[in-house]
């Protein structure tokens, strides 16, 4: 694959609300679809299979609200994202394993779009703006495919099936008139396709980066806006504002989490049933798990910091033993290493933390068997991210999940590979729904000093959360917010950011 500009990798580096959107390269979307040629090639030669036959996807439609006109905004399917960059609804797009050529195939319109919906755009719109060898329209794939086939027989479409690991969902293969016409393959194309995603290009980590750089500046204006008495919601409409308004983002990575005081214990906090409206306390931790998505591409940073700007003892002690593992796991990162070695490595830190301020009692090996350090973060360590928060490829074939608590949480449990993104964000939650039973448990109970747990009853819970690139050697922290608790006190004091700024 050829090396990106300097000017595509310089379009991460700035900060992004000095200038405007950065213009993606197709080039990226096209080094994909390379990529998955190349393994698909070579998974064929090892089964002594012939490279005939095209890879086909179908990209995501416009979803209404239920029985309503009411369009909701259109984000495209993931896989077909990764292959081809396409932003409009109702395309399929089509890899010639033997040649090469890709295809598009775009909806034809009906007349009345350009009176609603703007400019109906010609098939050499499409070719030159996603850089494919050609673009046909849908009522014309199997005619197309057809003439292209070389091999014998009926033609052969690789399509999308397969499990999705962290949803437990299937990738739905695509499907069009005229299908029946074709030999379909629904087994190899998915775990190819899906181990293609899990190494970032360079071209990738830029707009990772992009991302990061615009959520973390985000995180750390509604950290110098927070106040005592605001909403929750007050504090995702910020960071929502400030990465539309300044980095052009659209799209977030998922549901914003805005939890505060006993709600910052609900791991997914944010939904529906309970969205983000809780009046901010004095006294209160927030914890802000928040992420922009840029042309595709997303970002997972999770916050955490006093409401009223000032660390008390107690908030320092479970603060400083979340981010100890934090830092702890990324300096240990590199390629070869287990990431279940890496959950364990944050777990025994914050044990130790938490012995040390006498809320444990014990042996920190036995509390390690008896995983008493799934109580406080029944989570996982982290997860691929990419053009999903949860990227997939987290269990490949071969690949077992653990089953002991809190290990059977984690969303990989494969060893770091050079070019993985993956999320570093322990945590450590008072959880009356663990912590009762824990306490009451013969195994577990004699680990637990209930009278300083008790004065934790009402803490809720820190969550440091960082996206991280597993480099040749080690790794490289992509987001960019303070962690220490001085550097946030400075901070939410307006103190400047990044603090080397302030010797300038």
């Amino acid at each position: 694959m050829a090396k990106p500009s300097r000017e595509a990798i310089s379009m991460a580096s700035t900060s992004p609300s000095s200038l405007s959107p950065s213009k993606v390269p197709m080039e990226l979307h096209v080094s994909n679809r390379q990529k998955l040629l190349k393994s698909l090639r070579q998974h064929l030669s090892k089964s002594s299979r012939p490279h005939h036959g095209f890879v086909l996807l179908q990209g995501g439609e416009e979803q209404t609200r239920y029985c309503t006109d009411h369009i909701e905004l259109f984000r495209q399917e993931s896989y077909f994202a990764y292959l081809f960059g396409v932003r409009e609804p109702g395309f399929y797009g089509a890899i010639d394993i033997a040649t090469g050529k890709s295809i598009l195939f775009a909806p034809r319109l009906p007349a009345n779009y350009a009176v609603w919906l703007g400019e109906i755009k010609p098939v050499s719109y499409f070719q030159e703006r996603y850089m494919v060898s050609m673009v046909y329209y849908t009522d014309e794939i199997v005619q197309l495919l057809v003439d292209q086939y070389k091999g014998s027989g009926k033609p052969l479409l690789f399509l999308l099936h397969g499990l999705n690991t962290d949803s437990n969902n299937f990738s739905k293969p695509a499907e069009f008139k005229g299908i029946e016409n074709f030999e379909r393959d629904l087994t190899t194309l998915h775990p190819v396709l899906t181990e293609c995603r899990v190494c970032k290009s360079d071209l990738e980590l830029a707009l990772i980066q992009i991302a990061n750089n615009i959520s973390s500046e985000a995180h750390v204006e509604v950290m110098r806006k927070t106040k005592a008495g605001m909403k929750e919601y007050q504090l995702e409409s910020m960071f929502l504002h400030h990465t539309y308004m300044y980095g052009g983002c659209r799209h977030c990575s998922y549901t914003c989490i805005c939890a505060t005081g006993e709600n910052s214990a609900v791991l997914h906090y944010g939904h529906a049933a309970a969205p983000n409206d809780r009046i901010l306390e004095d006294g209160d931790m927030a914890l802000l798990d928040m992420g922009a998505e840029y042309s595709f591409y997303g970002s997972d940073i999770t916050c955490t910091f006093p409401v009223n700007g000032k660390f008390t003892s107690d908030q320092s002690l479970i603060y400083n033993a979340v981010l100890d593992a934090h830092n702890a796991v990324i300096a240990a990162m590199k390629p070869g290493v287990s990431w279940v070695d890496m959950h364990k490595l944050a777990e025994k830190i914050i044990l130790e933390s938490l012995e040390k301020g006498n809320i444990l009692v014990g042996n920190l090996d036995d509390m390690m068997v008896e995983r008493v350090g799934a109580v406080f973060m029944p989570h996982g360590l982290g997860h691929l991210l990419g053009i999903d928060t949860h990227d997939p490829g987290g269990y490949p074939k071969g690949i077992e999940r653990p089953k002991e608590p809190g290990l059977k949480s984690l969303r990989t449990a494969r060893q770091l590979l050079e070019g993985m993104v993956i999320t570093v964000e322990p945590g450590c939650y008072f959880i009356d729904a663990l912590l009762v039973p824990a306490m009451k448990s013969a195994n577990t109970s004699k680990f637990f000093n209930r009278e300083i747990v008790d004065k934790f009853k009402n803490f809720g819970g820190v969550r440091i959360e960082s996206d991280v690139l597993v480099t040749a050697n080690g790794s490289k922290n992509m987001t960019k917010v303070p962690r220490e608790t001085w550097e946030i006190e400075a901070v939410m004091a307006g103190g400047p950011w990044p603090l080397n700024k302030a010797s300038g």
